[in-house]
């Protein structure tokens, strides 16, 4: 049985709220489920593959193309992204294994939905563009392969990625193969790997840098020692010369996207890319309030028609009795009056509906030939050759059913006679075509003991609740009827 989520949010003191449950259709389409998306004031996505239920944040910066790219790649998370603990067999950090899998589950979205592809394309179009990835002064030939990777597989169609040699090569078409969760942990453990060493490798380069450049360094056998005067001189000029080059006195040039205080290599375009589209939540807006409607007891809330009808008669007995006068004679004849003068209006609306399901009856017939010959035809043989019998087969036409829901509360008072002649328009051309009904009334009025007209005293109800309260449902009133 699916559950219904509602969403308790005033248009007008929230107006993206309309547009956040569009998202919501769009996630649910794209997931072909029933999933249960909430909007939130949260920084990122997350996904309950128990519950199935998407979280997105209210991303109320973004514009409509960024905001389908991003709920795209987390519905793709929702279908193909497992929930297992892999940290348990593979030890390696969990932006590689992002990097990976994000490229693996956009590709599987855009391979199931194609038309998807050109809202990832102008989606981060956009994004790089307005430098979500904080590139726009980095030399990218010195980001790790991770960083790298990253760029190509989102916006690899805006900027040039370098790669430095086929090893890297290789990776990113492993990347590009890879088809299960189970590939995505053995491409990111080698990708990890592979920007470990290339990180230890510049560490030892700027370790070496590093020595030379404060002077401890050997000196040749054959030189003559300079007084430490002069070598300190000296030193100071080489860290002058060195510091114009680097920009930084005593530093090597490493990319800080190498490396990170740790000694872990570290994927800055991705954090970069995280925090930028954490600016686009609005953390001051009018958070959403979802809840759910209560499996309530039909026993207690709906009243039968015999229940009604008996104190109805009890009402009008009580009246007969006190008035000398017939109080429902005027009533009764203005009744008869208007279901004369209705008829007119009821025989249209059965005319208009027969019209119409006639020809959608004829619209949704097929003929068939029989290959019998039709006898009342064979004096035409010499100019028609149409001389088989036809079936004409009829699709059968939808059940009909309606139910009438009219609002019986006091402040209907000034319209409910105007009300109940629609109603009973609607009922009697109901009737009429045959289409079987149901007619409610809701108030909190109706009282379940009942109503002692003698004494004026209510007589004692059933106030039981009419389900079982929790947190996150609708409340309704034990006096609802």
């Amino acid at each position: 049985m699916a559950t219904f989520r509602f969403i308790m949010a005033s248009y007008e003191t929230n107006p993206m709220a309309v547009s956040h449950e569009i998202k919501s259709q769009l996630a649910k389409l794209l997931a072909t489920e029933d999933l249960v998306v909430e909007h939130k004031k949260t920084e990122t996505a997350c996904f309950n593959v128990h519950t199935r239920v998407l979280t997105l944040p209210m991303w109320e910066k973004a514009s409509s193309t960024v905001y389908d790219l991003l709920v795209g790649h987390e519905v793709g998370h929702a279908l193909y992204t497992p929930d297992e603990n892999w940290l348990e067999t593979h030890k390696i950090p969990q932006q590689f294994v992002n990097v990976v899998e994000d490229a693996r589950i956009e590709k599987l979205m855009k391979r199931r939905y194609a038309g998807l592809a050109k809202t990832f394309y102008n989606g981060y179009k956009q994004l790089s563009e307005e430098d979500f990835f904080s590139i726009e002064d980095e030399d990218i030939s010195t980001f790790n392969l991770a960083d790298r990777a990253n760029l190509l597989f989102k916006i690899g169609n805006f900027i040039d990625v370098p790669l430095e040699n086929d090893e890297e090569k290789e990776i990113i078409g492993m990347i590009s193969e890879i088809e299960t969760f189970a590939d995505t942990l053995t491409v990111s453990e080698i990708l990890y790997k592979y920007c470990k060493k290339k990180q230890n490798e510049q560490q030892k380069v700027a370790d070496i840098d590093s020595h030379d450049q404060t002077g401890k360094s050997q000196t040749p056998s054959n030189e003559v020692v300079e007084s430490s005067e002069d070598k300190t001189e000296e030193s100071g000029d080489n860290e002058s010369k060195e510091s114009e080059k680097t920009g930084e006195s005593g530093s090597a040039p490493v990319s800080s996207n190498s490396q990170v205080d740790n000694g872990e290599p570290e994927v800055q375009t991705a954090d970069s890319l995280k925090e930028k589209i954490e600016e686009l939540v609005d953390m001051d807006a009018i958070d959403n309030v979802y809840v759910e409607l209560p499996k309530v007891n039909l026993e207690t809330i709906i009243a039968s028609n015999e229940s009604v009808h008996k104190e109805i008669d009890q009402s009008f007995e009580y009246q007969q009795k006190h008035y000398e006068i017939n109080l429902f004679e005027c009533p009764d004849t203005m009744f008869k009056k208007f279901k004369l003068s209705a008829q007119k209006e009821v025989n249209y609306l059965v005319k208009e509906f027969e019209c119409r399901k006639a020809a959608d009856s004829y619209a949704r017939a097929t003929t068939a030939r029989t290959g019998v010959l039709d006898c009342s035809k064979l004096h035409t043989y010499k100019y028609n050759e149409d001389l088989f019998r036809k079936v004409t087969t009829l699709a059968e036409g939808k059940n009909h059913g309606l139910v009438f829901v009219l609002d019986w509360s006091g402040s209907m008072a000034n319209v409910l006679p105007d009300t109940c002649k629609q109603l009973f328009n609607l009922i009697w051309f109901c009737k009429k075509v045959s289409i079987p009904f149901e007619v409610y009334a809701f108030t909190n009025e109706w009282q379940r003991g009942g109503y002692d007209y003698e004494s004026g005293l209510h007589l004692p109800a059933d106030r039981s609740p009419h389900y079982e309260k929790k947190d996150g449902l609708i409340a309704v009133s034990e006096g609802f009827s």
